[in-house]
């Protein structure tokens, strides 16, 4: 049996890093005309294609996150994201710039190797009904 507090921090990390990044995917969706025109194409699908897929990683499995439900799988997205932000996108800026980026990244990483802990709604809804996994598909879906 884990300690609680350590729920308690899993629980602290996951919210606040899960509401600030829907928070940013938030601007992104209601502004999507606007940001569209200049977003970065850098899986070769478009801007908009881009623009997108980091949206839906920042919005969506945001929420997902925060709410800790399929939270590693859920932060595999934002992970993918802010990486592109970070080495890619802002990888000649200097680090003021890219900070937030690298913050985000190390923190859904965190997230992702942590689960969503015992304070989630995964645990509250699924916990004994769904049957028991093996290998990477328990990693990612068991939280």
């Amino acid at each position: 049996m884990r300690n609680k507090s350590i729920d308690l921090a899993i629980l602290i990390l996951r919210v606040s890093l899960g509401v600030g990044m829907a928070m940013h995917g938030w601007g992104k969706y209601v502004n999507f005309s606007q940001y569209s025109a200049q977003f970065p194409d850098i899986l070769g699908i478009g801007p908009v294609g881009n623009l997108a897929l980091a949206t839906f990683a920042e919005l969506v499995c945001a929420v997902l996150v925060g709410l800790g439900l399929a939270t590693r799988f859920a932060a595999i997205p934002i992970i993918f994201t802010m990486a592109m932000a970070f080495f890619i996108v802002h990888g000649a800026d200097p680090f003021a710039k890219k900070e937030m980026a690298f913050l985000y990244l190390t923190g859904f990483t965190a997230v992702f190797f942590l689960g969503s802990g015992a304070y989630s709604l995964h645990k509250r809804v699924f916990a004994n009904r769904l049957p028991k996994l093996r290998g990477w598909k328990a990693y990612l879906f068991e939280q």
